[in-house]
């Protein structure tokens, strides 16, 4: 049976220990405030938001949420045919750093919530594909899907069925993060019971090593 899920509308080591420590909040509070910070952060017309939040681990979650508010600015300005290839170049640079960074605070909140979980963790449980910490990076992009297409389907200009047509993605958008949220929740939910498990995946990046990118180490000097 499918239950229903409701609409979701100091240094750096010793902020990863206070994360550990921390209670995890269900996947509709991470979407909620996500949602909340991607609307401040538009509202205020931030290039580089502050990500702040009195709870420890949604302070994570929203310092990955901004990365990827960032990521989806410069991937519009890469869009743009009305400037230089030197000025698309710089934006495809700043993606890939932001990226690298995306990933690795994905690592973090997975590291955060592997120690929330502690010892009910079951090693003999089946294993979770995905990470949460991964399902957070996803609600948050949805975050940013939903309040673009919410402001597409109120402008007017470009016509009704324009509108419309977001509209009725706006509706599919708000279904999929929904369902994302309670799928993070049952994930934890059957963590802690040692009925799942789940890890740490580690990107390693190879292009953005310069010791393990050959068209980087061999050109050094």
């Amino acid at each position: 049976m499918v239950r229903p899920r409701p609409a979701v509308d100091g240094g750096e080591d010793a902020g990863i220990l206070s994360v550990m420590s921390a209670n995890i909040p269900s996947g509709r509070a991470i979407a909620e405030r996500q949602a909340a910070a991607i609307s401040g952060w538009y509202g205020s017309g931030a290039t580089v938001p502050a990500a702040a939040d009195a709870d420890a681990f949604l302070a994570l979650a929203l310092e990955q949420c901004s990365q990827n508010y960032q990521l989806w600015n410069q991937e519009d300005q890469a869009r743009r045919t009305d400037v230089g290839d030197a000025a698309i170049a710089g934006v495809k640079r700043a993606i890939d750093k932001l990226n690298q960074r995306r990933n690795d605070l994905i690592e973090k909140l997975d590291e955060a919530l592997i120690a929330a979980v502690g010892p009910a963790m079951n090693e003999r449980a089946p294993l979770n594909s995905e990470t949460p910490g991964s399902m957070i990076d996803r609600l948050a992009i949805l975050a940013l899907k939903c309040h673009h297409m919410e402001r597409e389907s109120r402008r007017t200009e470009a016509g009704a069925e324009h509108c419309a047509r977001c509209a009725g993605k706006l509706e599919v958008l708000r279904l999929q993060r929904s369902d994302l949220a309670g799928c993070f929740d049952e994930l934890l939910a059957a963590a802690r019971a040692g009925a799942r498990r789940f890890r740490v995946y580690r990107q390693f990046k190879m292009y953005n090593d310069p010791t393990l990118n050959p068209e980087l180490y061999k050109r050094r000097p």
